[in-house]
């Protein structure tokens, strides 16, 4: 893949890929959303129905969550931050993305985040972290915990769909930790 001087030119190619079976059964390519100058970039598994349709991420039930939790501790989900996911075309009944279909679209993202140079990644679900870091941990395992590669600090959540699925707010419970997970991310971000 060939080195892109902006998002803008980035984003005019990508909706053009046909690198995987996604291509086929897509109505839009997800490509990102946000501020481009935002020190935090997060990415998420892939675009679900709402998001295909709209062609931007986490626009459905699980953006609203993302939203809400990112608001709660005082970032802001569009100022503060860049959205994107590891595929960028919905996979079929919104099931996870295969090896080959991450693979894919890995290009895309590694130019991205080339271009966006963010300080602080958000790994939201296990997917994004077992495609882009390359960790096979479960999500509970590693979730919460700083991972620092090439000057980058990555911060491993929930995915906020797995919130909607356990909503409940006590102390040691999903979303309580995402808080606590987030509270980090905030109090890095206060840093820079």
């Amino acid at each position: 893949m060939k080195n892109y001087s902006s998002l803008k030119k980035l984003n005019s190619e990508c909706v053009e890929c046909t690198s995987c079976n996604l291509s086929k059964t897509r109505k839009n390519v997800v490509v990102g959303k946000g501020n481009e100058s935002a020190q935090v970039l997060i990415i998420g598994e892939g675009p679900g129905e709402q998001e295909d349709i709209t062609g931007l991420p986490f626009v459905g039930r699980a953006g609203k969550m993302l939203d809400t939790a990112l608001s709660s501790v005082d970032i802001d989900p569009l100022e503060d931050c860049y959205i994107t996911n590891i595929v960028k075309c919905r996979p079929p009944n919104n099931r996870k993305p295969s090896a080959a279909e991450s693979e894919a679209c890995m290009p895309w993202l590694n130019e991205q985040v080339n271009l966006l140079k963010p300080k602080i990644i958000i790994l939201a679900g296990s997917t994004a972290v077992q495609s882009f870091l390359g960790i096979n941990e479960p999500i509970s395992k590693i979730r919460g915990q700083w991972i620092e590669k090439d000057n980058i600090k990555y911060m491993p959540i929930f995915h906020p769909s797995y919130l909607l699925r356990n909503p409940s707010k006590n102390k040691g419970k999903p979303k309580w930790l995402t808080w606590q997970d987030l509270k980090k991310v905030k109090k890095e971000l206060n840093s820079i």
